[in-house]
């Protein structure tokens, strides 16, 4: 099994590279609206006059000229569907396939929590070998003609050696978004296989539990990428985090529903016993392109695509700060008026980051998603701003 899973690695998978900005699908459809607007307005530049087609059918200049400008924005809407169309396509085939890894739960001060001693193997607790680590499956897959999406992750026993072949599963936990099955109340999503989920759990009337999954793909292997859930109960407009769990995935391959099993070819290793993330990597001043997906005022709309918005620029302190193995940190803050922003973010090489937020308005309610890719500013700035 873990030949066939090597075999299929490189030759199986079309990935295009995470294009910061986006493409402006808008600026074509906006040169396209200004050439059929110079065409209506300098061909009818004399009111007066009116003009009769074949059929009898008597136009004013006036009417003509709203009947093309209503036939660009009718284009102009049929671009916006297509690109966005095109985009989930893309964020389809780039997100799709068998993720095979490694997760782990941390504490909110960013500790490692030991597997239950039920699912340890004897020979681990022998040699009183603490085990932080299950070995995890993904199998993933998004139709590209439908936003549609399902992923199940599942935790396999812990074994001694290289078991691949006997591995048991522990826990399947199957995720839908979209269609008849649908269980997230937002996702955001980008081309690239990027994307952030917010999964309402339990709900006892005075405190609600949710997951904010932050999905992110490492800008220079696409078959690389981590994903980090932050297990928040909100009661009422407050934000308390309970605990973070962290997978860090391989792709192994097309969707298989989890057949395949990458097992000793598995190109990763447990991580959480790794030391965490330096403070002083984080700490300073970031910028880099953003993309944004705007859930205020939404409605039902819960699915909406990371679009470009520009450069974001942030400073970071070490205030709430929670330092994560394989160079990962998130945080989870309330700014100026009652509002809070989430954070998780992938050092992916010195001095470069890829983030994702969420951020909440006053009232409790989802108002902003985005993902950043940010590198550090030159250090006379960052020290000047410490």
């Amino acid at each position: 099994m873990a030949l066939a899973a090597s075999s299929v690695i490189s030759h199986n998978r079309t990935v295009k590279s995470l294009a910061f900005p986006l493409p402006k699908h808008g600026n074509i459809a906006a040169n396209h609206h200004q050439h059929h607007s110079k065409l209506g307005l300098h061909s009818f530049s004399h009111p007066q006059y009116v003009y009769q087609c074949s059929n009898s059918r008597i136009f004013t200049p006036s009417c003509i000229a709203k009947t093309a400008v209503s036939d660009v924005q009718l284009h102009n809407s049929n671009l916006t569907t297509a690109a966005a169309d095109n985009t989930w396509s893309e964020f389809a085939r780039n997100v799709s396939g068998e993720w095979d890894g490694f997760g782990a739960d941390f504490s909110i001060e960013g500790t490692p929590i030991e597997l239950p001693e039920s699912v340890v193997p004897e020979a681990y607790r022998e040699w009183e070998v603490k085990v932080y680590d299950w070995q995890t499956q993904c199998p993933t897959l998004a139709e590209p003609g439908e936003n549609v999406m399902t992923y199940k992750n599942i935790k396999l026993l812990p074994t001694v050696g290289c078991e691949a072949d006997a591995a048991t599963r522990y826990s399947v936990d199957e995720r839908n978004i979209g269609g008849v099955d649908n269980k997230v109340s937002a996702f955001a999503y980008k081309s690239s296989g990027c994307y952030t989920a917010v999964w309402p759990v339990a709900d006892n009337g005075t405190l609600k539990l949710w997951e904010l999954e932050h999905c992110l793909i490492n800008p220079r292997d696409k078959e690389s990428r981590v994903r980090i859930f932050q297990v928040v109960g909100v009661d009422g407009t407050k934000f308390v985090l309970q605990n973070i769990r962290v997978f860090c995935e391989q792709w192994y391959g097309p969707f298989r529903n989890g057949d395949q099993l990458g097992g000793c070819a598995i190109r990763d290793s447990a991580f959480a016993s790794m030391a965490a993330t330096k403070a002083s990597d984080v700490v300073g001043v970031w910028e880099g392109p953003n993309a944004v997906a705007d859930f205020h005022g939404s409605g039902d709309n819960f699915l909406q695509e990371l679009k470009d918005n520009g450069v974001l620029k942030s400073i970071r302190d070490d205030s709430n700060l929670i330092l994560l193995p394989k160079q990962l940190w998130c945080s989870l803050k309330e700014r100026e008026e009652g509002e809070t922003c989430s954070e998780v973010a992938w050092l992916f090489d010195q001095g470069c980051a890829i983030t994702s937020r969420c951020s909440f308005s006053s009232e409790g309610k989802l108002k902003e998603v985005s993902i950043a890719q940010e590198t550090t500013v030159s250090e006379g700035v960052k020290q000047a701003t410490r």
